[in-house]
């Protein structure tokens, strides 16, 4: 191998990497492992590089890592939850390239960039398994599974595969060519930020031109998730809504009315969400509580005090409601039946007369839905940090493949820590203060 070939699969390791620090939607474990991945793939480039003996780069790896890189890349994926390690599974562990979130369902992704010449369907010559195979554990491991139960299986050939293979996983598998909603057949380029001051250096990293990609849907219950809707819908009264504020503002740019069947259009609401968009603080009480005096704020708040004023402040610097109207504009706003118990309840006992009025109009604005949480979010152990109310409420959005938006960032880490992924919208916390 020369070094013109070291040379060169080391400065795509190092393309990699900076992805890879500048990757979205991936947990500290995902970027973890992926910069151990292709540090070491680095390390065993740069210790090739003395060796001027003809061999093949059969054990060069960053193929691979180029294409789960460029897929997690891609704006539809979201939630990504685990990366490229084994899934501990009953019965067995299986590999899966990307654990995540596609089109608010989970799914799995397993990336080859194998030469499409050394693709075999059955079992080769050489006794290695084909690919029928590593599709059948890899589909049994699925519909087994409980709280990584996938939607589909993704399947993403960077270089292509052959015809009669494409043609089986048709056949057999009822496989469909699949779109992540932007063309990968794009080349890939990376921008080299460590040249002289004032210039940059862009590189071509590669094309995937000759890229299929397939999904292979489970034919049972995670499946009809996506045309069938939970029970006990009650529709919401329409009301007219003033412009004279952000608050009203944030419910009129929503959509309030009529059932919505694509899952983009929805946005689930957590209790946090529902109170910080009524809170005081959320609607031009703020600055009022950082001029009050800090021991009437302490008699009125008590325990409390030093996390309104950070509310407080963070609210003067970042509104609330700024944020959440961008989120939910077009959007149509469903919450389930015990977070409007919780809501409630919270509000009769800690809001003042305009967070209530608030509430009152909030709550005609929505989609009232039966607690109706996921198989696999029920399937998730309960624990302190995994608390029963919660699971119901990020469930019940689970099961209609809908975002769900809260301040509730350490239930959020809970599930990603147990490698599932669950898309969320996080915001600011905000506490009712009885204005």
């Amino acid at each position: 191998m020369g070094i013109g070939e070291v040379e060169a699969a080391k400065n795509r390791c190092k393309s990699v990497i900076r992805k890879i620090k500048k990757l979205p939607s991936t947990t500290a474990s995902c970027h973890r492992t992926l910069l151990k991945l292709a540090c070491s793939e680095l390390s065993f480039l740069a210790s090739l590089a003395n060796d001027l003996s003809p061999q093949p780069l059969s054990s060069v790896n960053i193929g691979h890592l180029e294409s789960v890189v460029r897929i997690l890349q891609l704006p539809s994926v979201t939630g990504v939850s685990r990366v490229c390690k084994p899934l501990p599974l009953i019965g067995g562990r299986v590999h899966v390239d990307i654990v995540c979130t596609l089109a608010k369902a989970p799914v799995w992704i397993l990336v080859s960039d194998r030469n499409p010449r050394y693709i075999s369907w059955s079992v080769s010559r050489h006794g290695g398994r084909g690919l029928r195979l590593r599709i059948e554990k890899v589909l049994a491991a699925a519909r087994s599974a409980t709280t990584l139960r996938p939607s589909s299986i993704i399947l993403f050939f960077a270089n292509g595969l052959p015809a009669f293979v494409y043609d089986k996983l048709k056949r057999e598998f009822g496989a469909l060519d699949f779109n992540f909603g932007l063309d990968l057949s794009m080349i890939d380029f990376d921008y080299d930020e460590e040249l002289e001051v004032g210039w940059v250096n862009v590189v071509q990293t590669r094309s995937y031109g000759e890229a299929i990609t397939v999904e292979i849907k489970l034919t049972d219950s995670c499946d009809s998730l996506a045309f069938s809707q939970p029970s006990s819908v009650i529709q919401p009264e329409v009301t007219e809504l003033s412009q004279r504020d952000a608050f009203s503002y944030v419910l009129s740019s929503m959509r309030l009315h009529g059932h919505v069947q694509s899952e983009d259009c929805r946005v689930n609401f957590d209790t946090t969400a529902l109170v910080a968009l009524v809170s005081g603080i959320s609607n031009g009480c703020a600055e009022r509580i950082l001029n009050t005096p800090q021991s009437e704020l302490e008699i009125r708040f008590k325990g409390n005090t030093k996390f309104v004023i950070a509310q407080a402040r963070s609210e003067l610097q970042d509104s609330v409601l700024a944020e959440m109207g961008v989120v939910l504009a077009g959007k149509r706003g469903m919450v389930c039946q015990s977070v409007v118990s919780e809501f409630k309840e919270l509000v009769s006992m800690y809001g003042g007369p305009n967070e209530k009025c608030r509430a009152e109009q909030l709550l005609k604005c929505l989609m009232v839905v039966s607690d109706n949480p996921s198989e696999r979010m029920k399937a998730l152990p309960t624990t302190r940090k995994l608390a029963m109310k919660n699971k119901i409420v990020f469930g019940t959005g689970d099961s209609w493949r809908t975002t769900t938006l809260t301040a509730n960032a350490a239930f959020a880490r809970a599930v990603a820590q147990t490698g599932m992924s669950l898309p969320t919208i996080d915001h600011s916390p905000r506490a009712l203060t009885g204005d």
